[in-house]
């Protein structure tokens, strides 16, 4: 007998529904993985399905072997749980025979060669950005079910833009399904073989009768999440049958650029007016302070999805308030951060227990930095490290080998901007996914390039380079031990003890694309951030920079989705003391100009009431420091910051931060060690 009291009211209602369509509303951390597999084991349990005709889909291998694990420690065994895509293919292997007789095919595992074949037939622009762009719009339009005659006319009533002219994508899309058809064959991409599953189904009434048979019961989670072509699937595997349960959240939809819609899940209770609906809004996984925090932001969408949306309600004890915080610039948020995580660290939260959670890929880089500096381990989720990524290899490579010119001028910036506009570098963003995002790659490269310069003027760009590849080696290797780095879609199923939101800015968080193609794209980007809010089980630090350099011009605004949080007027106010810049000399009141002044907060040339012999005190300590390290001594502190410190002599912990260049982080690690070499001199 299965035991129903493990489950709470809620969750038993939706376990024990009568065999028919049930559609479970499950709000995130409110148990939806443990109330299906309960649902299929009392089902199973009470006579009313048998294991083996039921086919659960899920829409990853990872959900579909843990609903498996779930159930075998129940014991119940002979369930199907997969994919969509994996329950289609071993289903077209096993009728393939009797729809297409002797005509073998073969799986496509990899569709580019044959679109970069059709793009280049037709003389467009064949990079691996363009080619994946194109790919991208031909996926988007088998999941939605449009054709290549159909598609010019089916994209203008989107809000997609496509990479290129609509007229010739569906050409490149034509070409390419003709190269998969063969005298030897026939190729078949995996959105194929989910549309032949459903051809043999639907044209095949004994293909039909044998497969109905087979599978009675069926099971769809993340239902928010599937495309017109997979319904087509899922109704040609039901015929005029009900036996259906879907789980979903239509306040999680964050997949709609690839063809995912909502509109099944929020029209299921018209399709079936005689479903069960139960909403399941016990959050067992965060606090009330994040799941309040949670509902204001979703409570603020608008269109079809904010009519169905879920109240969490948060089952844990209290824990800390969220916190809110801006700051002067992109490497003092990153520092910060840090050194928010060395404290958690300190306090015996598990490093595998932490995330830093992110818009775009290319704002790992600053984090990746200062994580490292930080001495803090790390792995990067969803793909690879910012030195890692190939556009960025690439990228470094062609720098290296102007480095080595003679011919160029000693100018490190405009010479990295000139190379890298050679790899695609363009002044603005490009249309296509990955056209942006090999951009936002190179553009984050090259304003790596300008901290650099900026922090240290008189390097050449041979320098800069031996600062990068520095910068690339200190980096720790993947350990599941480490601090999470993700971005927020290659988060969603995930959770941890503490969360930091970061890089909450206008123009990325919404993303600059979503607020060109308007409200629709802008309330899924909201979705997202919920989707984020929604990680955390304890501690959650949202957080943004007015800046992307130190020093920079503050021109950022934080995001629209903290509105209401973060009061407009209040928002210099979350600035730490110490990220604020003056504009003026101490000493003589001029502007300041560089970055070494501004460091020191005089000018260059006024004179400084250090004392030399503090100051040599210093450099002495930081000379020994970076040979323990085994790092350049400016990696330490550089000379600006030593200098400061001798004109300051700070006493405290609290007056140590108020120097420009040390934050939690560096203050943690050397700040005793400063302390006390300060404290061995007297004015």
């Amino acid at each position: 007998m299965i035991n129903l009291n493990e489950l709470d009211d809620d969750q038993r209602v939706a376990a024990t529904a009568p065999r028919g369509p049930v559609c479970i509303l499950a709000g995130a951390g409110t148990g939806k993985t443990r109330t299906i597999t309960y649902r299929i084991a009392h089902l199973i349990d009470q006579g009313q399905a048998n294991p083996n005709r039921v086919l659960a889909v899920t829409f990853t291998a990872r959900a579909a072997g843990e609903m498996r694990h779930r159930l075998h420690t129940m014991g119940i065994g002979g369930v199907q749980a997969r994919t969509f895509h994996a329950a289609a293919r071993r289903q077209l292997s096993y009728f393939w025979p009797q729809i297409a007789g002797d005509l073998p095919w073969k799986l496509l595992d990899n569709k580019f060669p044959l679109v970069g074949r059709a793009v280049r037939s037709l003389r467009l622009d064949s990079s691996t950005e363009s080619v994946r762009d194109i790919l991208a719009e031909i996926e988007w339009a088998k999941a939605s079910l449009v054709t290549p005659e159909k598609y010019p006319e089916a994209i203008k009533n989107t809000d997609r833009t496509p990479p290129i002219n609509a007229e010739k994508i569906a050409e490149c899309y034509r070409r390419y399904e003709q190269a998969k058809i063969s005298p030897e064959g026939v190729l078949l991409d995996f959105d194929d073989l989910l549309v032949h599953t459903a051809g043999a189904l639907e044209n095949s009434p004994a293909v039909a009768e044998e497969f109905r048979e087979q599978y009675r019961t069926f099971v769809v989670d993340e239902y928010q999440d599937v495309t017109p072509l997979q319904q087509r699937v899922l109704e040609a595997w039901l015929g005029e049958r009900d036996d259906l349960t879907v789980v979903g959240d239509a306040n999680q939809t964050i997949y709609s650029f690839t063809g995912a819609t909502p509109d099944y899940l929020l029209n299921f209770s018209r399709t079936y007016p005689h479903a069960t609906v139960v909403k399941l809004q016990r959050d067992y996984r965060s606090t009330p302070q994040v799941t309040e925090l949670a509902n204001k932001v979703i409570a603020k969408a608008t269109g079809r999805v904010a009519g169905t949306r879920l109240k969490l309600e948060g089952m844990r004890p209290d824990g800390p308030e969220p916190t809110f915080t801006g700051y002067a610039d992109e490497p003092s948020e990153a520092r910060e951060v840090a050194g928010k995580i060395l404290s958690l660290l300190n306090e015996g939260v598990p490093a595998s227990e932490i995330a830093v959670l992110y818009r775009i890929n290319a704002q790992s880089a600053v984090f990746e930095q200062a994580l490292s500096d930080a001495g803090i381990v790390y792995q990067v989720r969803g793909g690879e490290g910012f030195f890692k990524r190939p556009e960025v290899r690439q990228a470094m490579t062609q720098l290296m080998r102007a480095s080595q010119r003679s011919d160029l001028i000693n100018d490190p910036i405009k010479v990295t901007r000139a190379v890298l506009a050679e790899q695609g570098l363009t002044p603005s963003e490009p249309e296509g996914a990955q056209a942006r995002e090999r951009w936002q790659l190179l553009n984050a490269l090259a304003e790596l390039v300008e901290e650099i310069v900026h922090a240290i003027p008189d390097l050449d760009l041979e320098g800069v380079m031996r600062e990068l590849h520095r910068r690339m080696e200190a980096k720790h290797p993947p350990t599941v031990e480490g601090v999470t780095l993700a971005s927020l879609h290659a988060a969603k199923g995930l959770e941890w003890d503490a969360v930091f939101l970061v890089g909450l800015v206008e123009n990325t968080l919404p993303i600059s694309h979503a607020i060109k193609a308007g409200d629709y794209q802008i309330e899924e980007e909201r979705r997202l951030f919920y989707v984020g809010l929604t990680r955390a089980r304890e501690h959650l630090h949202c957080s943004w920079a007015s800046a992307r350099q130190e020093g920079g011009r503050a021109s950022r605004k934080p995001s629209r989705f903290l509105d209401g949080f973060i009061p407009e007027k209040d928002i210099p106010a979350t600035v730490p003391p110490r990220s604020v810049r003056p504009k003026r000399c101490r000493v003589c009141g001029a502007p300041l100009e560089t970055p070494t002044a501004k460091v020191l907060r005089r000018c260059e040339s006024c004179p400084s009431d250090a004392d030399e012999a503090v100051f040599e005190g210093l450099r002495a300590w930081r000379s020994e420091t970076a040979k323990e390290l085994s790092v350049p001594a400016y990696i330490v502190f550089t000379d600006a910051t030593l200098m400061a410190l001798a004109e300051a002599m700070p006493e405290t912990p609290e007056e140590l931060l108020d120097i420009s260049g040390i934050g939690p982080a560096k203050a943690q690690q050397f700040g005793e060690d400063i302390l006390a070499t300060i404290a061995g001199f007297s004015r």
